[in-house]
């Protein structure tokens, strides 16, 4: 399957430019995945780091959920792989299955979607307990678009490690 990549348009609204970002930035994890064994997927990228683009998957899961749907969403659900709010966890996937994490990132982008769909507008808030303030829909999109920027650059440098394959 080859990951369908929309490139952002150059004019719009805010809302469709955050949103075609985001998506932007989703495709390019995705895409960067691609066409690698589970064994590939999991290969770390300087040990003693656990980082690997099984690991990213894993943790970008995490970010959606914790984002969108506790924060924004306001509902009261733990993190997928850690009782104890630890995003660390989700970078080890040493003992990982693929199927299992691209289906928590999948469902937890359609629930990010709906949620980003459903509010009324971008100054709609949520609270963030870790930096004890509350935080704007906005916030959380260019967050999350900043968050998928920095760790597809992590993911640029694994892909090249595992196979050679460099670009998006």
């Amino acid at each position: 399957m080859t990951t369908e990549r929309i490139a952002p348009p150059l004019t719009g609204g805010e809302r469709e430019m955050l949103r075609a970002f985001l998506d932007f930035h989703r495709a390019t994890l995705a895409m960067k995945c691609e066409g690698l064994t589970e064994e590939q997927l999991r290969l770390r990228s300087s040990p003693p780091s656990t980082l690997s683009l099984l690991g990213l998957v894993r943790h970008m899961a995490e970010v959606e959920r914790t984002w969108f749907r506790r924060v924004i969403g306001k509902e009261d659900v733990p993190l997928v792989w850690s009782p104890d709010g630890d995003f660390q966890v989700a970078y080890d996937a040493g003992d990982a299955d693929r199927g299992e994490a691209f289906a928590a990132w999948a469902a937890e982008v359609e629930h990010a979607r709906r949620i980003e769909r459903a509010a009324p507008s971008l100054d709609v808030t949520g609270h963030m307990p870790k930096w004890g303030e509350d935080v704007s829909l906005r916030l959380v999109m260019l967050h999350l678009i900043h968050e998928y920027a920095r760790h597809n650059g992590h993911a640029d440098f694994l892909r090249e490690a595992i196979d050679g394959s460099v670009g998006a």
